[in-house]
């Protein structure tokens, strides 16, 4: 018995994985105990210590994936007496780095708003719909998930917030400006009754490969590269821009809704410039070279 398929059942079962998870992890289990020559249940840690060199061309964020589903799996046959021992310890421990976040510059935010704002004009519901969407996304930093599933109770009516709920189904206050909450109010006035959900589908509610796929139409439209655009690319300019303007990183932190502040941090390259000058004008040092 390799213990694999034992182990995809109890992810499936009790924690919920979804289908492309499931596949992920018995591809990477597969291939590991294709690479060893023997079952991976019963492997020594000499054996898995061997895996590093054959992932030795692969991408630091791959082989943590790929230790990740490892380390679970012996410890699934630890807990269910299979083994008495677990052998990951001798597994490589790669440090991925964290990609830095796309940026939008502020004149590509402007050619978009630009182009939705003069779409949205004729009051089509598509366009009306679109704008609220940007303006929620770049002005609010919302995920895309929290953006299409947003239920129409979260909808504010006297006061300027939305309540979103984000990982881990932890709730949060989100600012909504005064351009969105106008652009919301246009949408509510010819928004489809009947869904319970802000932005609704036949079935639902918009999916988020819908507003990829909107988002992207828009780009082409607004003459940028689709390639730079996403919900995600989005809420990145939403935090750059902030940082910009002075925000404090443990305000955007709970704008953002992260539990760690490590995840915030990642924004703080692109302010780099602003950090410079602030140093170059204001350090003490910086004011007693120009009075000399």
């Amino acid at each position: 018995m390799s213990g694999i398929d034992d182990f995809l059942a109890m992810l499936a079962a009790e924690r919920g994985a979804a289908r492309n998870t499931l596949l992920a992890y018995g591809r990477d289990l597969a291939q590991a105990e294709e690479m060893l020559g023997a079952k991976l249940a019963e492997a020594s840690p000499a054996q898995l210590a061997k895996l590093a060199q054959g992932w030795s061309s692969l991408a630091p964020s791959t082989v943590a994936r790929k230790v990740s589903a490892l380390r679970q799996f012996f410890g699934f046959l630890v807990d269910e007496g299979e083994r008495e021992d677990d052998p990951t310890h001798a597994l490589p421990r790669p440090v991925p780095r964290r990609p830095l976040p796309k940026i939008l510059t502020h004149a590509q935010v402007e050619a978009l708003f630009l182009r939705a704002e003069d779409e949205a004009a004729s009051d089509r519901p598509d366009a009306v719909r679109l704008l609220v969407m940007l303006e929620l996304l770049y002005g609010s930093g919302l995920r895309a998930t929290e953006l299409v599933s947003l239920p129409l109770s979260a909808v504010p009516r006297d006061e300027p917030f939305l309540t979103v709920t984000g990982k881990g189904g932890q709730a949060r206050l989100v600012p909504v400006s005064r351009r969105a909450r106008h652009a919301l109010g246009r949408w509510l006035a010819i928004r489809p009754s009947g869904s319970r959900y802000l932005f609704p589908s036949r079935n639902s509610h918009l999916t988020r490969i819908r507003l990829y796929q909107l988002l992207k139409q828009l780009a082409v439209r607004a003459d940028l590269p689709p390639e730079k655009l996403s919900p995600h690319v989005l809420r990145h300019a939403f935090a750059t821009h902030l940082l910009e303007g002075g925000a404090d990183l443990r305000a955007l932190q709970t704008l953002l809704g992260h539990a760690d502040i490590a995840t915030t941090q990642i924004y703080t390259h692109v302010d780099a410039s602003r950090l410079v000058k602030l140093v170059n004008e204001r350090h003490p040092l910086a004011q007693l070279r120009r009075s000399d």
